[in-house]
């Protein structure tokens, strides 16, 4: 049976979610399961709880900011740092073999330039060699969504955070 490439991206509330829920249907069959953020903390409730399920985080580095709060150094310097762990996520990949890999925010990050393209396709393949890839985040390129068996785009209709509501724990993150 093939490997394959699942996108989900837009504008809306869910793609990350959607991942998590994937990746907890690998774990409900004792599958190993990969999972590497980018554009993002690392503390989100998620994580803990797919951690104590048996899925593998990656420490991928993690961001304090919004690009848009960010000056130019601190958008290089957080570029820089994700280029050059490209190639350690590829080497855990290979070592690893997951069933499934996550790449949460994939999508974002070569949308802002954050993982050049070459070296996303690159970690994409390197999964794609063991188990099915899930890659999330706004603004997919047409060549991700081309090279994709699964699109999902995910669109607002309504979201509290338009009348003001901030982001809840739990709920986003």
């Amino acid at each position: 049976m093939p490997n394959l490439l699942h996108v989900y991206t837009g504008d809306g509330k869910g793609k990350s979610t959607a991942a998590m829920g994937l990746a907890t249907r690998m774990l409900g069959y004792d599958k190993q399961v990969l999972i590497i953020q980018f554009m993002k903390q690392g503390n989100s409730g998620e994580l803990k709880s797919l951690k104590k399920l048996g899925a593998t985080v990656y420490p991928a580095p993690s961001m304090n900011k919004f690009t848009y709060q960010m000056d130019e150094e601190e958008i290089e310097k957080t570029a820089q740092d994700m280029r050059d762990a490209i190639s350690d996520m590829v080497i855990q990949v290979r070592k690893l073999q997951p069933a499934l890999t996550v790449l949460d925010e994939l999508a974002v990050a070569m949308a802002y330039r954050m993982v050049p393209k070459d070296d996303g396709f690159r970690l994409i393949d390197a999964a794609l060699e063991s188990g099915d890839v899930v890659v999330t985040g706004r603004g997919a390129s047409p060549e991700l969504i081309e090279k994709a068996a699964y699109v999902s785009i995910i669109t607002p209709q309504k979201h509290p955070f338009d009348d003001g509501i901030a982001a809840r724990k739990g709920i986003e993150w």
